[in-house]
């Protein structure tokens, strides 16, 4: 029998003590989950319990997006706090310490701050990193955080292999074995259920959960699929026949892989969104099994719960099989807050994964790393309506691609220059592309000017970087402004209006099409991110041509008098 979670006044038998005054922190990360659980509303064939169970004792944020739509970026990010544009891993194949080897990762530093750091399961990139725990299950010398799990002797079971490019664990099906037969996220269930059972003496605990599933295979048991008969699943709610025909061509090339096409052609569409649904809800059932634990650990009355996932999942949504895109499918994840003393509630500002370091140091009240970005969430907790100025960045496979959420709308930038804007308020699934929309130029404008700066943390509000070793230079007046060269060198273009008019400000982009990026009102000054060998257009408010500037090596200052 399940019983909910209550934050109860504490009694004495409950705690010794010796009981620690920091709060504990249960941290749980859950892989590959997209929005198909019943708090967010993603898929109505759901069966999520659990996860309803905790959002209902918690802040659940319904506007979270991912630091990156890969395992490995995402998860290097949310755990040490320096986003992809910062540390440059953007891809799954780029080794965590080889990247950064010498980054505190969030286990550690609160180890380093009077915590007792212990995991178990998936929470890093199918490495543990041994010296960011103090203890970890499987054991952290052999740096693999798989418990035993049972998979069919014979593969594939479902889906034929349709060539070397297809990812050998694209698989799915039930297994006639129980829970504890199966092993993987059960055994992980149970080992965080013990620490929680037998927290350690004297020390607060930062206790990470790592749940392997939905990750692919879809190897679950059979009971977990029994409540989704194949011919009654449901296709995603956001797919829509033709939904490319508005993207531009690097959207449309980043959409269709081979995976979609293949699982079509074997006629597998249903049956790999019934083995998801079923991941998914064999996924709430081992979340069950710690949350009985978290009731009954003596602990409960003063442990933090966090609940996110790594990044969505598309399921045919823009015909696209797999995660790494910018779409909300993917982007968008599900994240929730408990804590002592917070009401629940709802929020739907935008917020990032990344912000978890700062927002658990916050609560536990311990300090921050003076190099970690993203934002400290509390004032959130307690008033989830709070006015919010940030925005949630998403970084794609590069420094020049990714994706801007707002509280209502979305932007995508991807490498070459092209653009898509949505305003989810009225589009929640993307369905229509208004980059080209005349009438939404100032919000792209706006959206454009937050392109993150690499090397260092995301702008905030107000924010700026230095621009002292600028040249200052002339704006060509007499030629034709020439398309921006191809590079990734990140520089300042900073922009003195000490004239009596308004200013607006142009990228010229590779294809020399012009892309508008805002103004600079009179009096005022302006620093725009830019790339060595980018051109910029200045012009007057109504359109008469100042002149260009192709940035220098070392950024460019420019003075309108």
């Amino acid at each position: 029998m399940k019983f909910p979670l209550l934050l109860l006044s504490i009694t004495p038998c409950l705690l010794s003590a010796t009981a620690p005054e920091k709060p504990n922190i249960l941290f749980i990360s859950v892989d590959d989950l997209n929005d198909w659980i019943s708090p967010l509303g993603g898929h109505p064939q759901s069966i999520t319990p659990n996860f309803q169970r905790l959002a209902d004792q918690s802040v659940l944020f319904t506007n979270a997006h991912c630091p990156a739509p890969a395992c490995g970026p995402c998860r290097a990010a949310v755990l040490s706090g320096i986003p992809p544009h910062r540390s440059g891993l953007y891809e799954n194949m780029q080794p965590l310490r080889q990247v950064m080897p010498d980054i505190t990762l969030m286990p550690r530093h609160f180890s380093n701050h009077g915590y007792h750091s212990s995991g178990s399961g998936k929470i890093l990139h199918y490495v543990i990193d041994p010296q960011s725990w103090d203890n970890y299950f499987p054991e952290k010398e052999k740096d693999n955080p798989f418990p035993f799990t049972h998979y069919p002797d014979k593969r594939p079971v479902s889906l034929p292999r349709g060539g070397p490019w297809q990812y050998i664990e694209t698989d799915w099906g039930p297994l006639e074995v129980t829970d504890k037969e199966f092993g993987g996220d059960y055994t992980v269930s149970q080992w965080v259920s013990k620490q929680l059972a037998n927290p350690p003496i004297n020390k607060p605990f930062f206790l990470a959960c790592g749940f392997y599933r939905p990750h692919e295979p879809w190897f679950v048991p059979s009971k977990y699929f029994k409540p989704f008969p194949l011919e009654k699943v449901q296709l995603p709610p956001g797919y829509r026949l033709n939904d490319l025909d508005d993207i531009p061509p690097a959207g449309r090339a980043l959409a269709r892989n081979r995976y979609f096409p293949h699982i079509q052609k074997n006629d597998e569409w249903k049956a790999g969104i019934q083995g998801y649904l079923a991941s998914i809800h064999f996924a709430d059932a081992m979340l069950g099994n710690v949350l009985d634990a978290l009731d009954q650990s003596p602990r409960r009355n003063n442990t933090i719960v966090v609940l996110w996932s790594d990044h969505g999942w598309h399921l045919g949504e823009k015909e696209h099989w797999q995660k790494f895109t910018g779409w909300r499918a993917c982007s968008r994840v599900p994240m929730m807050i408990l804590a002592p003393g917070i009401h629940p509630g709802v929020c739907d500002q935008p917020v990032s994964t990344i912000d978890l370091f700062k927002t658990l140091a916050s609560l536990s009240g311990v300090t921050a790393p003076e190099n970690i970005s993203g934002t400290d969430l509390s004032p959130l907790l307690k008033n989830p309506d709070l006015e919010w100025p940030h925005i949630a960045l998403t970084q794609l496979r590069g420094p020049k691609a990714y994706a801007l959420s707002g509280k209502t709308f979305r932007y995508i930038h991807y490498a070459n220059g092209d653009e898509e804007l949505y305003d989810i308020s009225k589009d929640q699934y993307e369905h229509t592309n208004l980059a080209r929309n005349k009438d939404h130029e100032e919000i792209l404008m706006k959206l454009r000017a937050k392109a993150p700066i690499k090397g260092l943390p995301f702008p905030q509000k107000g924010q700026s970087f230095s621009v002292k070793n600028a040249p200052l230079v002339e704006l060509d007046r007499k030629n034709k402004p020439p398309p921006s060269q191809k590079s990734f060198t990140r520089v300042p273009l900073a922009i003195k209006n000490s004239s009596s008019k308004h200013l607006r400000i142009f990228w010229i982009n590779q294809q020399g099409q012009r892309k508008a990026f805002g103004k600079v009102a009179t009096a005022s000054n302006r620093i725009i991110p830019s790339h060595v060998g980018h051109t910029w257009v200045i012009e007057t408010e109504k359109g008469g041509f100042l002149g260009y500037v192709v940035i220098p090596k070392k950024g460019a200052r420019i003075t309108i008098e």
